[in-house]
């Protein structure tokens, strides 16, 4: 007596289906970006705590060497607050930029993108959260550099509270550049490359004083995006600070930002889906 399969008997395909159908768990909902942002942010700076902090050590030493080396050419007035707030911002140009460009161009290397893939988060959150957790790891080596500026060319550390505003919304401007180069940079060494490379237009045009660049120099360093955090921080070293001015910087900067990080969203989506 044989025995004849389910599925060959009329109809039994479609009953077949109709079992792995109800059998089959739905989907759950996707998370929220807020919820997943947090929960990448965590993960995040977990993970880069342990590998990120001798790399701040060294954007700090040297972010502190170039004021030493440029306190014997400096004397003071603004060439001098240029040179601090250069110098602290490029602390976060170090780690938003640099790293963050090597972290992702390996991560797309790797395969890494393909977890991310997988998990229920939207993309603005995988970006958002490393970029806020490699920005956050520039918050003590900014702090001391400008602290220390201030002391070497003997500037008021009166408003240095103003870095609660200069430090995350020049790091979202440089984060989402330096995401943006990773994602898109086709090789891991060349994401490497362009790390390196915006993080050297970060100490070229950002300590210098603008006052001695060439003019194509000085349009060179409008479309940079920490610029417009270096002039808001160097204008408070003013003994009388133009806050709309300070403003205005900090508002072109958060826009930047906003842009940039949109710019690194999309790479990313880009990349994931490749």
């Amino acid at each position: 007596m044989s025995v004849v399969p389910a599925d060959v008997l009329p109809g039994g395909a479609l009953a077949v289906e109709e079992n792995g159908a109800a059998g089959a768990a739905e989907l759950g909902p996707r998370a929220r970006l807020w919820p997943s942002l947090a929960a990448v942010y965590r993960a995040q700076l977990s993970r880069a705590r342990v590998a990120r902090i001798p790399l701040l050590f060294v954007a700090t030493f040297q972010s502190i060497g170039i004021m030493i080396l440029m306190r014997g050419v400096v004397d003071g007035g603004g060439e001098a607050r240029a040179v601090v707030a250069g110098s602290a911002v490029l602390v976060v140009a170090f780690v938003a930029l640099n790293l963050l460009a090597q972290y992702f161009g390996q991560l797309r290397a790797s395969g890494g993108l393909d977890h991310y893939a997988t998990l229920p988060v939207p993309p603005a959150a995988v970006v958002l959260g490393a970029a806020g957790a490699y920005a956050s790891f520039t918050v003590p080596g900014t702090v001391v550099t400008a602290v220390f500026g201030c002391l070497l060319f003997g500037l008021p550390l009166t408003h240095l509270w103003v870095l609660v505003a200069v430090i995350p919304l020049a790091g979202a401007a440089l984060a989402g550049l330096g995401a943006a180069l990773g994602l898109l940079a086709p090789r891991p060494e060349l994401a490497t490359l362009l790390g390196q490379l915006g993080m050297s237009a970060a100490l070229l045009l950002g300590v210098l004083p603008a006052e001695r660049m060439p003019e194509a120099v000085r349009l060179a360093r409008d479309l940079l995006p920490s610029t417009y955090g270096v002039e808001a921080f160097a204008r408070t070293f003013a003994e009388r600070p133009d806050w709309a001015f300070v403003l205005g910087d900090l508002a072109v900067c958060g826009a930047v930002g906003v842009v940039s990080l949109a710019v690194a969203t999309w790479a990313y989506r880009r990349a994931a889906v490749r």
